[in-house]
């Protein structure tokens, strides 16, 4: 056993943290304490990054869009430039539809690879002990953790897709799905990121299967600012922060 696994509770099991009645967390002190650290220089300074960086990304994506479908009706459709530059600016529209879901799929990706720096922050503030105990994690795996989320968030929701477009008819059955899925996996997503710092990736799997309720309550706390004009830009840092106070207070002693 490492010393980062031990360093949390010496003698405990995954199971036993998250099943001890007096690890409840609470959410509210979370978010809270997370918003409260929003200033902190190192987590502007991945705030900064990951906006640049997200920013850079649906540049390129647009760009290539626009371009890409112009090319295809100028040249295999034989239509003129002022139709191919309407179609292409039709397609950027429709694109546009979707970019709440295509905004956190690349913005989870994107705070994955920083997400490192974001649980350091918070960790050295809150839990020195633990932070000084705990497994560095490699910028490739954090970039591999990120872009696994991303492509995870992406087969899942078009998967889905047929059953939101069913639900349509009820109104809201399309909005409260879509919620859902994404609170589940925004949740796995955030708390593996903190997961990994401190235990043996074979214990990972169990200490998923023990904290389902948790975790799918810091992914639904971040889903819900994703909805959120202007909090969506925050959405992944708080989300980060809460999952790293959530690992930490339901495994207190």
């Amino acid at each position: 056993m490492s010393r980062a696994y031990s360093a949390i509770r010496p003698g405990a099991t995954a199971l036993t943290w998250a099943t001890s009645p007096r690890n409840d967390v609470h959410m509210v002190q979370a978010l809270l304490l997370s918003i409260g650290q929003l200033f902190d220089k190192r987590i502007v300074a991945v705030f900064a990054k990951s906006m640049l960086v997200t920013l850079a990304i649906f540049a390129a994506l647009g760009a290539g869009l626009w371009f890409g479908i112009e090319y295809l009706v100028a040249t295999y459709f034989s239509a003129s430039q002022s139709i191919a530059s309407l179609a292409a600016a039709t397609a950027v529209l429709i694109a546009l539809l979707g970019a709440w879901l295509l905004f956190r799929i690349v913005a989870i990706a994107v705070i994955g690879v920083f997400a490192d720096e974001v649980v350091h922050a918070v960790e050295a503030k809150h839990y020195p002990e633990r932070f000084a105990a705990a497994r560095d994690v490699s910028f490739a795996r954090s970039a591999a953790m990120g872009l696994r989320s991303a492509g995870r968030a992406l087969l899942v929701n078009l998967a889905l897709s047929p059953l939101y477009l069913i639900l349509l008819v009820t109104g809201v059955g399309t909005a409260i799905a879509f919620f859902i899925v994404n609170s589940w996996l925004l949740g796995r997503d955030l708390g593996d990121m903190v997961a990994v710092r401190h235990m043996p990736a074979q214990d990972l799997q169990r200490w998923r299967a023990s904290t389902r309720l948790p975790r799918f309550a810091t992914g639904a706390a971040g889903t819900g600012l994703f909805f959120i004009p202007f909090a969506n830009l925050i959405a992944p840092i708080v989300g980060a922060a809460m999952a790293t106070h959530m690992f930490h207070r339901r495994n207190a002693k």
